[in-house]
């Protein structure tokens, strides 16, 4: 199981939002690459950078910060935040980002997004399903959709995404334990996916949990940066 390490960004700072709310907003670092260099000194090889400032503006904001941590470290980036026109993911891709992170224009529009996987093929893309009540929410979660998780999945799967991560918008950022069971619903629903988690992890037994669900990897953001789970501790999950 892959550890992928969190960082989130606004006005060039590393920042958590707790349950995607602006208002609940903590900053943790005044430099990202400092941060990330840190993940990477600690054998990390992982990243997932989020420009909070790009996904409220509806365009990439903060991709010199990628740009930065992709050329100064050697880990693999995947960016999300704003990624809405064709421009935005060609400036993604070329600053270094391995994948782009697609979320509610997967659901908006579903037809562009269609068309931007034959053009770039499906391994550029890291596709996010953010979930209420197993039903997709969009919007920075404030509009919650009638799609369920599972159909969602099956339709980007069919289409060759099988890599993507579902956040439980309840347990993000509130460190209350991870959406286990559903994940496990979602791997035996359709054991294609390479399925990551993300939201609500707390502490290393959740990770053990995720791990033995069959979780291809997790996401983990507040619970480091607020030393629940140490660096030293996630030695056991990257030997």
């Amino acid at each position: 199981m892959e550890i992928i390490p969190a960082i989130d960004i606004i006005d060039g700072k590393c920042v958590r939002l707790t349950q995607g709310d602006y208002a609940q907003k903590t900053v943790y670092h005044n430099e990202p690459l400092e941060v990330a260099l840190s993940f990477e000194a600690a054998g990390i090889t992982r990243l997932h950078l989020v420009d909070l400032d790009g996904a409220k503006a509806g365009q990439v904001v903060n991709w010199k910060v990628l740009e930065k941590i992709a050329g100064q470290t050697t880990l693999r980036v995947d960016f999300g935040g704003g990624i809405k026109t064709e421009e935005d993911l060609k400036k993604v891709v070329d600053c270094g980002a391995e994948w782009a992170v697609i979320g509610s224009l997967a659901v908006k529009a579903p037809d562009l997004f269609s068309r931007w996987i034959d053009t770039y093929g499906s391994k550029c893309f890291f596709l996010g399903a953010d979930f209420r009540n197993e039903k997709i929410a969009v919007g920075g979660w404030l509009e919650t959709t009638e799609t369920g998780i599972l159909d969602f999945v099956d339709h980007y799967q069919s289409k060759g995404i099988s890599y993507m991560f579902c956040t439980d918008i309840s347990k993000d950022g509130k460190l209350e334990g991870p959406a286990t069971a559903l994940y496990e619903k979602i791997i035996k629903h359709n054991p294609l996916v390479s399925l990551v988690a993300s939201g609500g992890v707390s502490r290393l037994e959740d990770l053990r949990e995720l791990k033995a669900s069959g979780c291809a990897g997790v996401i983990i953001g507040k619970a480091i940066y607020e030393n629940r789970i140490t660096l030293d501790d996630l030695q056991t999950f990257l030997s």
